[in-house]
């Protein structure tokens, strides 16, 4: 599916759609050049998922976790910085596998090898300074309610 978003608005209304559709379990990969959207959209499916905290970019954290609606966690990774994930890849494991868990990727690249091929992978492409091309794949019965 390819969505096209002209604002920063749009990008977290959209994420926000997302997110009311999430269930829990799903893993999310965000692929984006720096300043392409992706903590925006982020923040999108935060608000979707009725996280209450503000939700910030984890390149300098690595990682941060979001209480949000019925019990489930929002766990946003961020391996911008690391050439290793090393002991982050033991818990990013944890948590790919947790039913009560939406888990979120930003630069997954360095963890390739332990995301499930079911995830949902979103691309961010930057046509001009304002509008972003997204290619989303995953399951289909996701993708055909966005």
């Amino acid at each position: 599916m390819i969505k096209e978003v002209n604002s920063e608005f749009e990008m977290r209304a959209f994420g926000e759609k997302l997110g009311r559709l999430l269930k829990g379990g799903e893993v999310l990969e965000l692929i984006g050049d720096v300043g392409a959207g992706k903590t925006t959209l982020t923040k999108g499916i935060a608000r979707g998922l009725d996280v209450d905290e503000d939700v910030q970019s984890p390149s300098f954290t690595i990682s941060r976790v979001y209480s949000a609606r019925g019990g489930l966690s929002l766990a946003h990774y961020d391996f911008y910085r690391l050439n290793d994930a090393g002991i982050m890849a033991n818990e990013l494991h944890e948590t790919i596998h947790d039913p009560s868990s939406i888990t979120i990727i930003e630069w997954a690249a360095v963890v390739e090898g332990i995301l499930p091929p079911e995830r949902i992978r979103i691309i961010i492409t930057a046509p001009s300074s304002t509008a972003r091309r997204l290619e989303i794949t995953g399951p289909e019965e996701l993708i055909s309610q966005l």
